[in-house]
């Protein structure tokens, strides 16, 4: 009999060709949840750079970027960088830059340790989209605060 969580990994597989965008961002975050992303690292990447509706796009990031770790974030930054749909590189790029451990400090150190991680990746463009995160939360910091 076959197990439970390969029928669904399969049913979200065969989602992802769906005509129907909230049928294919459904499928992105099905499988975002998959305990080993990178069995289905190129069905993730497909979906992320969804060019027939940004809101699969989204989905999938946002997903993605809820494991809150490294697999998933690199995941999301190798779609950034290899984007070539300019609605789709804006909509990953606007996932990365609202990622919610951005405001949180106790999250804030996991994802500049996970950024600093992926600086070192094998992929060149990984490294380069994690030292533009990192680079544009250095200007961030150095930026005065308004005052009330």
């Amino acid at each position: 009999m076959e197990d439970l969580a390969e029928h669904e990994l399969r049913r979200s597989i065969t989602d992802a060709d769906s005509p129907a965008w909230h049928t294919r961002g459904a499928a992105g975050r099905r499988l975002a949840a998959a305990p080993h992303i990178e069995v289905v690292a190129g069905v993730l990447h497909r979906l992320l750079l969804d060019t027939k509706d940004t809101g699969v796009t989204s989905d999938t990031a946002a997903a993605l970027l809820a494991r809150k770790d490294l697999a998933g974030l690199r995941a999301v930054l190798a779609s950034r960088a290899t984007a070539s749909d300019e609605a789709t590189a804006d909509q990953l790029a606007a996932e990365l830059d609202c990622d919610p451990r951005w405001t949180a400090q106790e999250d804030d150190a996991e994802l500049i340790t996970q950024l600093r991680t992926l600086t070192t990746d094998t992929d060149p463009e990984i490294r380069a989209e994690a030292q533009l995160r990192l680079s544009r939360l250095r200007r961030q910091e150095k930026q005065p605060t308004p005052n009330p």
